[in-house]
């Protein structure tokens, strides 16, 4: 038989209402009663029912993570992060998994049936209208690597994309790079469209370089292997700036396949410094994007949100560097 309230209130000699507050976030109850009811409770192995605390507190401290890209191996970082520092609030994370979807109603839908108490949006693809349609519904909601506006009308805590587009290119220049091009994910996707904006702006005004681009069909190996692949039956730019780490991933592996060496026949820096792209055998130069600190600045976000939803919405901007490795030329002396 499960331990009950009343077991551990006849146990600790309390009313039963002194241990649901005890348990109760932010309720009253004496320091003396408060360790009367845990010495019990822990002689009776008792942990409280989260779902009977919930209908006491209006509160479930279950916190929507929505993210709709699990063919990227760096989610499985991001899904770590998150959940752990959710976890470590004392919020429970409830994982949506969107797949190909962009409508955000079935979304909302869905975590309303489940009261929850927040959202996060981990996705640097979807626009600010998905997160907003959470907010229009009366969730607090972060949008986590999500597009840098100047007027957010939700919160976004991410990297400025259109500045990592111009630190690619700049990148490349560096080198000595005249024939470069950009691979990045699906077109749609704003976090492409933002590095690619970045990119040929930053080459706008070097007419001597000539620039190529192209789009994968999704951010996954599969495709960035297969645009370079196809890309690989014309002649190829010296280097590629690749809008993600697990594109680059799969580029590399089309132009090794094609018995070309990198960097020597070709270089290609990627974006965001995943842990894969550290390995011995990628060794890929790349952007880092701080993936745990705008991961842990979302966390506490969204926990003071639940607290207080009428703080005004925030643009928060992480900065990024280069991480050198071996998939570029060497600088330039």
């Amino acid at each position: 038989m499960a331990v009950t309230l009343k077991d551990v209130a006849e146990l600790a000699g309390v009313s039963r209402s002194a241990v649901s507050r005890t348990y109760t976030e932010g309720a009253s109850v004496s320091a003396k009663t408060r360790k009367k009811v845990q010495v019990a409770a822990e002689k009776l192995g008792y942990s409280p029912n989260a779902l009977a605390s919930s209908l006491t507190t209006g509160r479930t401290k279950m916190i929507g993570l929505v993210s709709n890209n699990f063919h990227n191996p760096i989610f499985l970082e991001v899904f770590d992060l998150f959940t752990r520092g959710l976890q470590d609030r004392g919020l429970r994370p409830l994982l949506v998994n969107l797949s190909d979807e962009t409508d955000p109603e079935k979304s909302v839908r869905m975590l309303r049936q489940y009261s929850v108490d927040g959202v996060i949006v981990a996705s640097s693809t979807l626009p600010e209208s998905f997160a907003e349609a959470f907010r229009i519904a009366g969730v607090p909601v972060v949008h986590s690597f999500g597009r840098q506006v100047a007027n957010p009308t939700v919160n976004v805590l991410g990297i400025d994309n259109i500045q990592a587009g111009r630190l690619a290119a700049e990148t490349l220049m560096e080198r000595g790079y005249t024939r470069v091009g950009f691979l990045g994910g699906p077109g749609s996707a704003t976090s492409t469209q933002d590095r690619m904006a970045g990119f040929l702006d930053a080459l706008r005004v070097h007419p001597e370089i000539s620039v190529t681009t192209s789009f994968a069909s999704a951010y996954s190996f599969e495709a960035g292997r297969a645009e370079m692949l196809r890309l690989a039956d014309a002649p190829l730019a010296e280097a590629y700036f690749c809008g993600d780490d697990v594109l680059s991933i799969g580029a590399l592996s089309a132009l090794k396949s094609r018995g070309l060496s990198i960097p020597e026949d070709v270089g290609i820096i990627g974006l965001n410094d995943m842990e894969m792209a550290g390995w011995d055998n990628i060794n890929l130069t790349t952007i880092h994007n701080p993936i745990a600190e705008i991961i842990a600045a979302s966390v506490n976000l969204v926990a003071d949100l639940v607290q207080d939803s009428s703080k005004a919405p925030q643009a928060r901007s992480f900065a990024c560097h280069i991480i050198e490795r071996g998939t570029l030329r060497p600088l330039r002396r």
